[in-house]
């Protein structure tokens, strides 16, 4: 393949995307092209898709136009979630050339025989019952931590969700197949991983795909692999990202807390504070569980952040429901809130619901459930004034500033300084300024970790 094909992606949606967008990109540099940022000419356009939301399908039309203005003659391939469910619908969309569904994307470069426009875009997605494998993939050079993919699919029924239509049936790596990934990335200095997938409580849950991991003796669990993780001296820091509360065991909690190398921030779905959405939406918890895994992080890590997923205008949520849910998270010790205005998802149980609740009640209960994060977020950090924190420093420059993350999601904005791009330090906390980062003491208050 000539050095002169440019290759440029764009990723919608969750990390578990990110990590995935990270490995086809580098199979195509291993086959020859040049990474070219998504801004620049391409000869080759790749689109990774969400389904979470109706805007993410709109702006993936949005980004094809976008590609196709700054060269006229690229080739476009969409993948991902929207194009597993909806191949037939991108197909159409002008200027597309191939979609690839779940099992195909990771064969992309297989079905670029050339590059030549299609007046038909290619399709290529099998049922997604017929999804059985589980492809490694991880993320490194996009951003200072690297998304490693350890888990994909669900085996749960929510009743607003497409991804188990997009992604199959659960199904995991192995413990040994995850410490080698993780060796690959600390040889390329990364400090911290943040563990991502589906459904990552669920790891282990290798039904379909016995194939791969016939040997183990005994079926590995979630428990399993962060006591294996912790043990690994060349990263410093594993994140844990979202993870069901019904999954989120006591033992797993106990052991982050006490943990060498994995830090205090869990993000934790709710969805809904009242048990009568929660039903609604087939979730497999009640308000009550959700509380108790609360209290139990806050009694070992008082200091641990805690994240948020909720989605206001479910069908059938009164204003009685939602202040119930907005109560709830009021008195609960949270860090922030991700809120999801609810759109209607075909194929899903909650679409066909007629308790439907008008957009403009869905957008005010949006608007206030994100001031209450706002308020959340501030008091987290106001806690914290005068604490000393562990910080890895991002490398981009913004105005003179960079940015970092405390071990416990804090927010840092320091002068920039190339000497901290990708480096652990421990820094004392010292105000909070008005975009809501916190600032710190000078330079020479530094201390290496």
């Amino acid at each position: 393949m000539s050095t002169s094909k440019k290759a440029a992606f764009y990723t919608l949606g969750c990390k578990l995307n990110y990590s995935e967008t990270s490995s086809i990109a580098r199979l195509f540099q291993e086959n020859g092209y040049q990474k070219v940022d998504f801004e620049e000419k391409a000869d080759v356009y790749v689109i990774n898709t969400c389904s979470v939301t109706e805007n993410a399908n709109k702006e993936c039309k949005q980004i094809v136009k976008s590609a196709i203005l700054k060269s006229p003659e690229a080739f476009v391939v969409i993948i991902g979630c929207y194009a597993q469910l909806k191949p037939e619908a991108i197909s159409r969309i002008e200027g597309v050339d191939l979609v690839l569904g779940t099992s195909e994307k990771f064969k992309l470069l297989n079905y670029l025989h050339d590059l030549n426009k299609k007046p038909i875009a290619e399709i290529h997605a099998c049922e997604i019952e017929e999804v059985n494998t589980f492809i490694n993939a991880y993320s490194v050079g996009d951003r200072t931590r690297a998304f490693l993919k350890v888990q994909d699919g669900c085996n749960y029924t929510c009743s607003y969700c497409t991804i188990p239509l997009a992604r199959g049936k659960s199904r995991s790596n192995d413990i040994a197949s995850v410490l080698k990934n993780v060796q690959e990335i600390a040889e390329k200095g990364i400090k911290e991983i943040v563990l991502t997938g589906v459904n990552i409580g669920d790891f282990g849950n290798n039904d379909l795909t016995q194939g791969i991991n016939s040997d183990r003796k005994e079926q590995e669990t979630f428990f399993d692999l962060i006591k294996a993780l912790d043990t690994v001296k060349a990263i410093e820091r594993f994140r844990i990202s979202s993870i069901e509360p019904n999954l989120l065991k006591t033992e797993i909690i106990q052991f982050v807390a006490a943990a060498n190398r994995f830090v205090p921030h869990f993000h934790i779905p709710l969805q809904s504070g009242s048990n009568k959405i929660l039903g609604l939406m087939q979730r497999r918890y009640q308000r009550e569980l959700y509380a108790e895994k609360i209290t139990t992080i806050k009694k070992l890590m008082p200091h641990c952040c805690i994240g948020v997923d909720v989605i206001v205008g479910f069908p059938g949520e009164t204003e009685e429901d939602f202040l119930e849910t907005y109560n709830f998270i009021t008195e609960l010790d949270l860090s922030y809130l991700h809120v999801f205005t609810y759109s209607e998802r075909e194929n899903t149980l909650a679409a066909k619901s007629k308790a439907v609740v008008p957009i403009n009640v869905r957008k005010r209960r949006n608007k206030m459930l994100r001031i209450l994060s706002a308020k959340k977020q501030r008091l987290f950090y106001e806690q914290h004034i005068g604490s000393n924190r562990t910080v890895l420093f991002e490398q981009e420059n913004k105005g003179g500033f960079m940015y970092g993350f405390t071990d416990n999601y804090i927010k840092i904005k320091m002068p920039y300084d190339v000497a901290l791009i990708k480096q652990l330090r421990v820094l004392k906390l010292t105000e909070i300024n008005p975009e809501g980062f916190v600032l710190t003491q000078a330079i020479n208050t530094i201390a290496t970790n």
